[in-house]
């Protein structure tokens, strides 16, 4: 698979190409994971960069996601205080801050793991990955790395990115785990306007809150309080985004207070107000609200609760 070669678009039939315009020189595509898959992945990201210029990007705090680096140049992270150097296949833990991606051209795939998947993939708590970024080989085996970045190296045709990294990860996810239904049922609560509270969530889901935070740290890789208010921020940020009022707060989560409970949380998950975040470089990031939702269902990772 070569960046000039790469135009855009999804698998995801009847959507327009308009919904992944881009400017000159950069592509998106997204693409649907096969049926079996789509409670394990949320779906398959692909941004190109045909120039090799230094390119800055910012992205929102997300669940865990693999990455593959094709003829692509160097790439590196900046998470809070740390950077991380980005191999040619990557592990991106769950984040709970907005981060700084540094790149120089090519193409980067991005496999989106649901907490459900990250449960039947790893066996390893997710926490121990909050907001962190590492070469796969180092959780996965290397194996699997290599089989991941030949595959998609040697592909011939965008189209069939899909249904080649679906090749390769359905056996991968067909165990189930005992935390499966705990998991999927905190998923969908998650995305419910006005939960925030640990003992309504827990309540909810008929669990005692010991075993709901143990769980999703486990699963999710953040307590879940800090799970709710990530998603009830970026359910309120897409949506003034996707309104075009930032001056406005009227479409915010109920269960802001005011204006200023709102920022607060802005300040915890992007560091920074809403606006000097956008006035940074968004340019992937903004582009992929609207063409995730499109082809996936949800503008966002974070906001995914099953593929459609």
């Amino acid at each position: 698979m070569r960046t000039d070669d790469l135009r855009g678009g999804t698998n995801r039939t009847g959507i327009p190409l308009s919904a992944f315009a881009m400017p000159d020189g950069l592509a998106m595509r997204y693409d649907l994971p096969h049926i079996s898959l789509r409670e394990t992945v949320s779906g398959y990201a692909t941004y190109a960069a045909r120039n090799r210029a230094e390119m800055i990007n910012w992205f929102l705090p997300a669940p865990p996601m693999i990455c593959v680096l094709v003829d692509a140049g160097p790439v590196s992270i900046t998470l809070r205080q740390h950077r991380f150097n980005v191999g040619k296949v990557s592990l991106y833990g769950p984040t709970s801050r907005a981060f700084k991606a540094t790149t120089n051209g090519g193409i980067q795939v991005g496999v989106g793991l649901t907490a459900l998947g990250w449960i039947r993939l790893v066996p390893l708590s997710s926490s121990a990955f909050h907001n962190r970024v590492l070469p796969l080989g180092a959780v996965m085996s290397d194996a699997l790395s290599d089989r991941l970045l030949n595959s998609l190296v040697a592909l011939a045709d965008e189209r069939e990115l899909a249904a080649t990294l679906d090749a390769i990860l359905t056996p991968l996810f067909a165990d189930e785990h005992p935390y499966d239904d705990i998991v999927r049922r905190f998923t969908g609560l998650m995305l419910v306007d006005g939960v925030i509270e640990i003992a309504d969530a827990a309540d909810r889901l008929g669990l005692p809150s010991a075993t709901l935070r143990r769980i999703a740290t486990y699963a999710f890789g953040m307590p879940p309080k800090l799970l709710l208010r990530r998603a009830r921020f970026l359910r309120s940020f897409i949506g003034l985004l996707s309104s075009g009022e930032m001056q406005t707060y009227d479409r915010i989560d109920s269960s802001y207070h005011d204006a200023s409970h709102f920022l607060r949380d802005a300040n915890d998950f992007l560091g920074t107000t809403p606006r000097r975040l956008m006035a940074q470089g968004t340019t992937f990031m903004t582009a992929s609200l609207v063409a995730r939702a499109a082809a996936l269902g949800a503008p966002a990772h974070a906001l995914h609760a099953r593929t459609p």
